[in-house]
C-alpha cells in the first residue's frame, strides 16, 4: 500500500531511484577492482617478508637469482658466481617467484 502511494506520488522514488544504481556501481567497483588489488598487495608484502637467504627469486626486471643477504630495505641477490646485485624489496615479483619455486607439473 505504501509502495503504491510512493510510486503514484510525483517524484516519489525519483531521488531514491537514481541513488540505487550509483550505490550498486560502487559496490561492483569495490568487489571487482579495489578488493583484489588490496589482496594482491597483502600477498606481495607477505612474500617479501618471508624471503630468506638462499631463496630463489625473480625481480620485476626479470632477473633470476638467489638471495645472498637480507636487510630491512633491500636484498643482495647472487645472479652468478661472485656476481651480486642489490635490489630494493619492492623489486621482487610475486607471480614469477611463485612460478619459479613451484615444482614443475608431472606429465603422465
Amino acid at each position: 500500500m505504501i509502495a503504491t502511494v510512493l510510486l503514484d506520488a510525483p517524484g516519489g522514488l525519483g531521488s531514491l531511484g537514481s541513488i540505487v544504481p550509483m550505490v550498486l556501481i560502487i559496490i561492483v567497483f569495490y568487489f571487482f577492482m579495489i578488493r583484489p588489488q588490496v589482496k594482491k598487495q597483502k600477498d606481495q608484502k607477505k612474500l617479501v617478508e618471508e624471503i630468506k637467504i638462499g631463496d630463489k627469486v625473480v625481480t620485476t626486471a626479470g632477473i633470476h637469482g638467489k638471495v645472498a643477504t637480507v636487510t630491512d630495505t633491500y636484498f643482495l641477490i647472487e645472479v652468478d658466481n661472485n656476481v651480486k646485485i642489490k635490489f630494493d624489496k619492492s623489486a621482487i615479483s610475486l607471480d614469477a617467484t611463485k612460478a619459479l619455486n613451484d615444482p614443475a607439473p608431472v606429465k603422465k
